[in-house]
């Protein structure tokens, strides 16, 4: 397996920088640096970001910056919805530009989701982990995934000229928020260089009780993956109040069993991108950088 970094954060001193909103220059000489010293094979990065370097000259020279720096872009990020009728055409756009900046830099994946902004809820705290999620596949009719396919395939059409592979992330507050509905789009987009990302943490965000565990889900999602982000949680129910907060936390502390799962995924054939998705709190190299030792060691272990 090849193992990437979704950084949500970029802390090197003496900056810190926005994950979503970052630009090129943002992505700072000692940022890539940690970046390539601690053993990544390459960085995802937004379209965002790439959209701020203006020209695709200018695209072009920031990838070869991070080539140079030991840090490349291997998988480009996309947007998120396209079922919303107030974001879905801009998010097309989105990814569509996504294809076309992995084209420009030699990027062979692209990963997007299909959560749109939050409706709803206008308290502070996340929006999952209640009794009901926006936009969720239990609520879903068929005409919205055949919708969703047209588009996913469309796209996936586009990308496969160039050797890209399309990849949409199960996600929590979206349709595809779980195995079944996960192995739906595959089947109805039905094309070979579209997958899942297989995101398993997001599946224990979504409710405040999980519809199936990670471990439930890896049976179904390990054969249709195509990119894997990598994220541990610990739940803390608070039933009186029908919510469920789950703190992020290393890949070896959590509720999910990633020994399980990494066995899952090499059973299943996987060996594609193992992403570590970045802490967003506290000393993000020393929480990522365990979680990917422990994910390589894990690998080597049941290879044995």
């Amino acid at each position: 397996m090849k193992y990437c970094y979704a950084p949500r954060r970029q802390a090197a001193f003496p900056d810190v920088y926005e994950t979503w909103s970052a630009t090129p220059a943002q992505h700072t000489d000692a940022f890539l640096k940690r970046v390539a010293n601690t053993g990544y094979d390459g960085l995802e990065i937004g379209a965002n970001t790439f959209d701020a370097a203006g020209s695709d000259s200018d695209v072009i020279k920031f990838a070869d910056r991070l080539r140079e720096k030991g840090a490349p872009c291997v998988v480009v990020r996309a947007g998120g919805s396209l079922m919303e009728a107030k974001t879905a055409s801009i998010n097309r756009e989105i990814l569509d530009r996504a294809i076309h900046y992995a084209n420009l830099i030699g990027a062979r994946v692209v990963t997007g989701n299909m959560m749109a902004p939050q409706r709803h809820y206008r308290m502070t705290g996340d929006p999952w982990g209640r009794p009901k999620a926006q936009d969720a596949s239990r609520g879903s009719r068929l005409h919205l995934f055949d919708r969703l396919a047209k588009d996913l395939r469309a796209a996936s059409d586009a990308a496969a000229s160039l050797d890209i592979t399309v990849s949409l992330e199960l996600h929590q507050q979206s349709p595809v928020d779980n195995s079944w509905s996960a192995k739906l789009i595959h089947d109805l987009v039905d094309r070979p260089n579209f997958g899942i990302n297989a995101d398993l943490g997001n599946i224990l965000w979504n409710y405040y009780e999980p519809e199936e565990s990670a471990e439930e889900a890896v049976d179904v999602i390990g054969p249709i993956s195509v990119y894997w982000h990598c994220k541990n949680v610990v739940r803390v129910s608070h039933p009186e109040n029908q919510r469920t907060v789950a703190w992020k936390v290393s890949l070896v502390r959590g509720d999910m069993d990633y020994r399980y799962l990494m066995s899952a995924m090499i059973s299943s054939g996987y060996n594609g991108y193992v992403a570590i998705e970045g802490s967003r709190i506290g000393d993000q190299w020393h929480m990522d950088t365990s979680s990917l030792a422990y994910l390589k060691s894990l690998e080597a272990e049941l290879a044995e």
